[in-house]
């Protein structure tokens, strides 16, 4: 049995005025093809539609938001943002910190075989809520949602959290092991050096080094945030060493 929909509509920050849009959004077409088979007739309505519209909205939104935050960066410098927080693996993790698979109405068949941990039903049923929300509430909503949710911790977990997008790079890992090439120094070696916190909120600490000299350390609510951290610790004051 799926979760109370009080709890959701709490953690998604939005009451909804037609509670069956909600019921709409979570519904996946394995439950709707399941009753047809046992009434004759489904009576209700999956989410496809929904997931539709989401997708567009979402889009819409974010390239709006990035925009606003960062109105000098480059055309492609936004798309590659943007590509980062409306990808299947940034969305399914967002889907996972509202524990959106709890909610889910799946048919037995899909149940038992976990669907409720399946990336792709929580992918679509993330963006059919985008969707319920914006049908139920407007743009405000919506907006604000998919900024909290989407926006925001996306680009913290891409250390983009500033007010200003690098001006070269998105990417320190990659530009971190690029730059050690070209020094002629070992490839960078990523150790996670320490977590806290309970397992739905952990902190990780990742140490970035390379060669014995050049050592950093930094935290993050993911290991891939910290590990970007970390690469930038040493990237940027491997850029201000003299070339050996």
């Amino acid at each position: 049995m799926r979760a109370d929909l009080d709890a959701l509509e709490v953690a998604a920050g939005h009451r909804f005025a037609d509670r069956e849009i909600l019921r709409r959004a979570l519904t996946h077409s394995s439950h709707v093809h399941e009753q047809a088979i046992a009434d004759g007739q489904p009576t209700a309505r999956d989410n496809e539609q929904l997931e539709f519209l989401g997708d567009s909205v979402l889009g819409f939104l974010i390239s709006e938001d990035l925009l606003q935050r960062h109105p000098e960066a480059a055309e492609g410098r936004l798309s590659k943002l943007k590509a980062h927080l409306v990808s299947a693996a940034w969305l399914h993790q967002a889907a996972q910190r509202l524990r959106l698979g709890e909610y889910l109405e799946l048919g037995r068949g899909e149940e038992m075989s976990g669907g409720r941990a399946k990336k792709t039903l929580l992918v679509d049923a993330l963006e059919a809520l985008i969707a319920a929300i914006y049908l139920d509430g407007g743009m405000e909503p919506a907006r604000a949602f998919i900024q909290r949710f989407v926006v925001a911790p996306g680009l913290s977990e891409a250390g983009l959290a500033g007010e200003q997008v690098p001006q070269n790079l998105t990417d320190y890992k990659s530009a971190l092991q690029e730059f050690a090439q070209a020094r002629h120094l070992p490839p960078p070696r990523y150790v996670i050096v320490g977590e806290r916190g309970p397992e739905h909120s952990k902190t990780f600490t990742v140490e970035a080094r390379v060669g014995r000299e050049w050592v950093g350390q930094a935290e993050g609510n993911t290991k891939k945030s910290a590990a970007q951290k970390a690469a930038r610790d040493v990237y940027d004051r491997l850029q201000g060493s003299p070339a050996g």
